[in-house]
């Protein structure tokens, strides 16, 4: 047990709340959502700023179309989105109309944020918009997705819009209630745990659960999120989305749902985004004294060093560094695409020239854009 101390607008003045489909779905769907509109526009009465992620999409398409079931296939899911976004979004603009507050809709993708200067662009139109007082909903942009790019869901998109736009807190509003020190459906007698120090290995061995029917996450995902959320240090509050008053209630320090300390920030800039990347584009196998001068020298990687280039990637992109064993050594941008890599591997830089026709710079990734294994674990 731990006591909950308020959560002030003094300390906690940014916030991103996630809202998941199982919340707005169903006959009191609506009634969720309008609540969630009036917690929201509470909090901005506070002094607050509030960033929404709201997952339904496919969700509210089943609805208009009448279907109880999702489709399996990715066009039938996609199609789903297509359907639903437009009518969420007007649901989520009427909702807030009755407190005379704007919204705007922003459709991510996993490679927006994998790209260096998209993530910063995202970060740029986000703040613009706190600063002209509009409320941004974000969902993932389902009508595009393919595995390649998918979150995962929007949990964990949470996650990454918290640390992207440097939140105080993130709020996770779910049909799960807490985390329970088993799963309630199957041990009735299990107790909720009203606060959590450190996401590990243990506190992931809780989440026994698996996705409902119109949703795509569980309460492993949402403590996977909170994991991500600690090691940017931001704090994370699992709460009951169908509670009305659940979110004042707790920033208030009464004991709903979940606290997750946010505890000590982990990492910061350039390496919390490559710790928080969803999929490095391809990977590179270096030589024993390259995975040596990464290792233990602070080094950049030379073209010299490389010995494989394996996927497709282009310039800027995120890749996976490996010794010759296979282990992992960290992970970096590159200068130079997987065709141009495999073009200058194992060659001097001053055969970079000749052999492309040009030259970007020497390095293949340079060690400023680099984060070894051991700092992003």
């Amino acid at each position: 047990m731990h006591g909950r101390l308020p959560l002030t607008a003094q300390t906690h003045r940014r916030l991103v709340v996630k809202v998941g489909s199982a919340v707005l779905s169903g006959p009191q769907g609506r009634q969720h959502q309008l609540a969630i509109a009036a917690q929201v526009a509470a909090l901005r009465a506070e002094g607050r700023e509030v960033v929404l992620v709201s997952s339904g999409a496919q969700a509210t398409g089943m609805q208009k179309l009448g279907l109880t079931e999702k489709p399996k296939s990715m066009p039938g899911k996609q199609a789903l989105a297509a359907v639903g976004q437009p009518t969420l979004m007007l649901l989520w603009e009427q909702a807030f109309s009755w407190y005379d507050l704007k919204v705007a809709q922003v459709l991510l993708t996993a490679e927006d944020l994998a790209h260096r200067h998209r993530y910063l662009n995202a970060r740029q139109t986000l703040e613009t918009l706190l600063e002209w007082g509009i409320v941004p909903i974000i969902n993932e942009n389902d009508t595009v997705m393919v595995e390649e790019i998918k979150f995962g869901d929007n949990d964990q998109l949470s996650a990454l819009i918290a640390s992207l736009v440097g939140a105080d807190l993130l709020i996770l509003l779910s049909d799960i209630e807490a985390l329970y020190e088993a799963d309630p459906r199957t041990h009735p007698e299990a107790q909720p745990i009203p606060y959590v120090e450190r996401v590990d290995a243990g506190v992931l061995r809780m989440a026994g659960d698996s996705p409902n029917r119109v949703g795509t996450g569980g309460m492993k995902s949402k403590l996977l999120a909170a994991e991500k959320a600690q090691a940017a240090g931001i704090p994370t509050l699992l709460l009951p989305g169908t509670r009305p008053q659940s979110i004042a209630e707790a920033l208030q320090g009464a004991p709903v749902g979940t606290l997750f300390a946010g505890g000590q920030r982990r990492y910061s800039g350039r390496k919390l985004w490559l710790y928080q990347l969803p999929k490095p584009q391809g990977e590179v196998v270096v030589d024993a004294g390259a995975a040596k001068a990464l290792r233990q020298g602070g080094a950049s990687l030379l073209p010299a060093g490389i010995l494989e280039v394996r996927g497709q990637f282009g310039v800027g992109e995120a890749v996976r560094c490996l010794d010759e064993q296979g282990n992992l050594i960290g992970v970096g941008l590159v200068n130079y695409s997987a065709a141009e890599l495999a073009r200058i591997k194992r060659r001097k830089t001053r055969e970079i020239e000749a052999l492309l026709g040009y030259k970007n710079t020497d390095e293949a990734i340079h060690r400023d854009y680099f984060a070894l294994a051991s700092e992003l674990e």
